[in-house]
């Protein structure tokens, strides 16, 4: 069955309107650590349980892999789902978390959708479609200084128990930028990337729910993704988002 993204904006708009219930009754949200460095919310729970119920109904021949849920048994075609990505900025009232909903098949991204509900922004991407950000085509940038770019990157959780754990790579790159940006959703980040208001964006040690569906939308917006290495793809334990003029710059510093 073909996908609709008509479908897939009004089940990730919905999704948005139960998060915001929660999130504007924190106080009695309930917050957790399902490891020592991850925390989860009621509100991630249950907008995955609506999720994989809505995207389950609407198209019943694709998998599921949720961020809290784990996978089902079809793996070669799946949404790729994490429920609230930015949990921390979740559960202290900040605006800066997403929903993030990629559909894969046979191990290519050929849908995603990222929503903002606090900021009321969706952008949303179909392979070989393009990228939209509410309605209207988005791009990426024309910068192609590295010295007059602005550059997002993220320290995803507590990584201090890693010997390359994105410290020295930022002290590197923050010397050569006009400015940095570290804003806690990496789909919300690749985003920004493929909007145009940030030039390029990497991280490390993800997981592919945190970027597939921003990683579509960055290279349906005109954008690279990469390693660190510049190999093509989406690698999520290592990515690189730019706007590819600023790319082979950025590479060497990495």
């Amino acid at each position: 069955m073909p996908i609709s993204l008509t479908v897939l904006e009004k089940i990730i708009r919905e999704a948005g309107s139960l998060a915001m219930r929660h999130f504007k009754d924190l106080e009695n949200v309930g917050v957790s650590k399902k490891s020592p460095r991850d925390l989860v919310t009621d509100a991630d729970v249950a907008v995955e349980i609506y999720l994989k119920e809505a995207l389950g109904k609407a198209y019943p021949e694709y998998g599921f892999w949720g961020e809290e849920g784990g996978q089902s048994d079809d793996l070669s075609s799946r949404w790729i789902v994490d429920p609230i990505d930015g949990t921390h900025s979740f559960s202290r009232g900040q605006y800066f978390w997403s929903i993030s909903v990629a559909l894969e098949i046979d191990q290519k991204l050929v849908a995603g959708a990222v929503y903002a509900p606090a900021l009321d922004d969706l952008y949303i991407a179909a392979k070989g479609s393009g990228a939209s950000k509410n309605n209207k085509v988005i791009s990426v940038s024309s910068e192609s200084s590295l010295a007059d770019s602005m550059i997002a990157t993220g320290f995803a959780c507590l990584r201090s128990y890693l010997e390359d754990n994105n410290l020295n790579r930022f002290a590197r790159i923050a010397q050569k930028t006009t400015g940095q940006r570290r804003f806690g959703s990496a789909a919300m980040d690749l985003c920004l990337v493929a909007d145009g208001q940030v030039d390029a964006f990497w991280e490390q040690e993800l997981n592919l729910y945190d970027v597939a569906a921003g990683a579509l939308i960055v290279k349906e917006a005109g954008g690279t993704i990469t390693d660190f290495k510049g190999n093509e793809g989406v690698f999520p334990k290592q990515i690189l988002a730019t706007n590819g003029k600023v790319f082979n710059e950025l590479l060497t510093l990495m």
